[in-house]
């Protein structure tokens, strides 16, 4: 019977106990970061497959947003045909080299159907025939150490038939799926976001409550707010408003009637505790009353709910003393850690990690090399700053995360374009101009110049996660010897905060040599004579603060260095202009540290780089290199102390050789857009 044929046998009766050929990889979960990696792979030629639960792609939008709109914005129209450029306002599009498969071809709607979205998806995974096996759901992930792996052990997949699956790198595209609950006295009497009615015919004349403060609560609200007594809605924080704080996951304006209702004494009401001390009871007509937990404790459990102290009999004017007729929980989401076995350390029992698997800001988790977290899941390493939790930003850390892996496992260079040195200021203009990932991954993704010897040329690499910075070499098979130069988006330290007017009446930078100062959305340029050492550069700490004692050199690039313009007299060249050269349509303002026992302006910068490129040093006025500030700029910004950083925020100490440049619009294109609040790079002309 266990001869080769009685063998092969019993593996054709009994496949279940066949061992699976690994894959390279396996992609777990056809959402759009799943369909996204699926796409890069395919395009790449690399053996993978995807497993998906669901008969079909997108399976999250076949029921949520439970009202069915979504807050993703769908922009057709922006007066460019630069596919780049439009991809700015183009939230729902996965990345793709075919034109068809664009959001605004499925829905003319600004804040498109969920269903929209389905369709969408299912056509981008069929036209480009994508490898996805659906109907497959994964109920444990485990190691399999082998030392013939890439990373020193396979990924076993086994899925709800006892099937298993074996990759060398595995890719978890699953999303945050897990419905977040408080535990406190009551909470069974609790409605899910999940699982309520959105019939608003079922809340007519009724007294509800809702526990959460984000967008799903305010869906929520917003579904039954003509049909209610009133509504209350209870977080323990206060409201964040996505227009005030720049971070999208925060409440958006298409959800916020509520406080409409609240601020105009309509009944309906904002209330902030924290819900682990609160305790919900029910009464014998079926209605609910919020009280504390002490009360609860105090009373102990054999006592009935009308007999229990209200914070109303202490009190009349507790907030909450009229009764409700519905609970309703809208707590957000967490990762589903179930099916991960623990050899694979995804959590530490953290609160956050909680929510989110552990993961380095390379998308790799800390605990496992060779598990990829990608998309929604993803969101850790950059929350509340960035667009990492959505699809305008996470199809581009998807990518970035397949081209470590190109390098790492197929010895394939991250992507980079040669230019000579001349070229270096055209390529600045038309990636901040135009590029969408730097922009929607602001302060997270950076594009990267590595200049050659002797500044003669450079290499120019998009979108690379900026706290890798310290391993640029070893995750791009690219050399940075001869310096470097980072570019990304920032925002101003003040545009937003609590007790902050983000209108405030002379927020516009109007005068081009304050530009710097910009709180909006702006390109900004660090220079490094070498590599930061160490591990993970910290988030907005691209800059050190012990290299920026002396004040900063201002510069100008000129737009063109291969064009001769009319020449200038010494006299009446601009600050940090070539002379011969053409007015600069770009203004930097460059950071240069002062080496200790040195001349007071030694510049790091290797010779002839800026001159080269189109800048050079230029001394700052006496007053500034005093310490003092020779215009206080249009905010009125005071004097800084001596010694201190004068540009838009402080940094931290991440290199000793970094430098940084922050550039504006030029002065002309300033005019056209005086109303805007700040200049945006969208408006820069190269």
């Amino acid at each position: 019977m266990w001869g080769s044929p009685g063998l092969l046998l019993t593996l054709a009766l009994h496949p279940a106990l066949a061992v699976a050929p690994a894959r390279d990889y396996c992609v777990l979960g056809a959402g759009p970061a799943g369909l996204q990696m699926a796409y890069f792979l395919q395009r790449a030629g690399r053996d993978y497959t995807v497993l998906e639960r669901a008969p079909g792609p997108g399976s999250f939008f076949a029921r949520y947003p439970r009202h069915r709109k979504l807050i993703s914005i769908n922009k057709r129209y922006t007066g460019r045909s630069n596919a780049e450029f439009n991809l700015r306002h183009d939230w729902n599009s996965l990345l793709s080299h075919d034109p068809r498969l664009l959001f605004k071809h499925y829905s003319a709607a600004y804040f498109p159907d969920a269903g929209d979205m389905l369709r969408y998806l299912g056509d981008f995974a069929g036209r480009l025939g994508l490898r996805v096996q659906y109907n497959t759901t994964v109920v444990h992930v485990a190691l399999d150490k082998d030392r013939r792996a890439w990373n020193g052990h396979y990924f076993v997949l086994t899925d709800h038939k006892g099937q298993e699956y074996r990759c060398r790198v595995l890719l978890v595209a699953t999303g945050l799926s897990v419905p977040n609950h408080v535990d406190f006295p009551g909470s069974e009497h609790l409605e899910g976001y999940e699982s309520v009615s959105v019939d608003p015919e079922d809340f007519v004349g009724q007294n509800v409550l809702i526990l959460g403060r984000g967008n799903a609560a305010f869906e929520t609200a917003e579904n039954i707010l003509g049909v209610t007594n009133f509504i209350h809605m209870l977080s323990r924080s206060r409201v964040r408003l996505s227009w005030a704080t720049h971070y999208v996951g925060d409440l958006r304006a298409i959800n916020n009637g509520l406080l409409d209702t609240y601020q105009l004494k309509s009944l309906d009401g904002l209330l902030e505790s924290d819900l682990t001390d609160l305790a919900i009871l029910k009464d014998r007509e079926g209605k609910f009353h919020v009280t504390l937990k002490f009360f609860v404790e105090e009373a102990g459990a054999n006592q009935s709910a009308d007999a229990i102290t209200l914070p109303q009999d202490d009190s009349d004017n507790f907030a909450m003393r009229v009764a409700y007729d519905r609970v309703i929980r809208c707590l957000g989401w967490n990762f589903d850690f179930s099916i991960f076995n623990e050899s694979l350390r995804l959590s530490s029992g953290s609160e956050f990690s909680r929510k989110y698997p552990l993961i380095r800001a390379s998308y790799e988790a800390k605990g496992s090399r060779g598990l990829f977290v990608l998309g929604t899941a993803s969101h850790s390493v950059d929350y509340r700053k960035s667009a990492g939790g959505f699809i305008h930003g996470f199809r581009y850390t998807v990518r970035a995360v397949h081209r470590l892996l190109e390098q790492r496992h197929h010895g394939v260079a991250w992507p980079a374009t040669q230019l000579p040195i001349t070229q270096l200021t055209s390529s600045l203009l038309r990636r901040v101009n135009e590029a969408s990932g730097l922009y929607q991954m602001f302060g997270v993704l950076a594009d990267v110049i590595l200049v050659k010897e002797n500044a003669t040329a450079f290499e120019y690499l998009e979108e690379f996660p900026t706290q890798m910075l310290a391993q640029l070499e070893s995750l791009t098979g690219r050399r940075a010897r001869h310096g470097l130069f980072v570019v990304h988006m920032e925002y101003g330290r003040n545009f937003s905060g609590p007790e902050k007017d983000v209108f405030f009446y002379d927020r516009s930078v109007g005068h081009t040599e304050d530009a710097w100062q910009s709180n909006f959305l702006h390109p900004v340029i660090y220079y490094y004579r070498h590599l930061p050492t160490g591990g993970e550069v910290p988030p907005r700490a691209v800059a050190p603060a012990a290299a920026h004692s002396h004040p900063p050199h201002r510069g100008g690039l000129p737009d063109r260095l291969d064009r001769p313009c009319q020449p200038r007299a010494a006299s009446q060249a601009l600050p940090g202009e070539l002379l011969g050269h053409g007015s600069a349509n770009l203004l930097c303002r460059v950071l240069f540290p002062v080496r200790p026992n040195a001349p007071e302006a030694a510049p790091l910068l290797p010779a002839g780089v800026l001159e080269k490129a189109g800048a050079r040093e230029h001394p700052e006025p006496p007053a500034a290199r005093s310490g003092e500030q020779a215009d206080a700029g249009p905010r009125g910004r005071q004097p800084a102390p001596e010694g201190q950083w004068t540009a838009a925020r402080p940094p931290r100490a991440t290199s000793s050789t970094a430098h940084g440049v922050v550039i504006a619009d030029d002065h002309a294109h300033l005019e056209d857009h005086a109303h805007l609040a700040a200049p945006a790079p969208s408006s820069l002309q190269g």
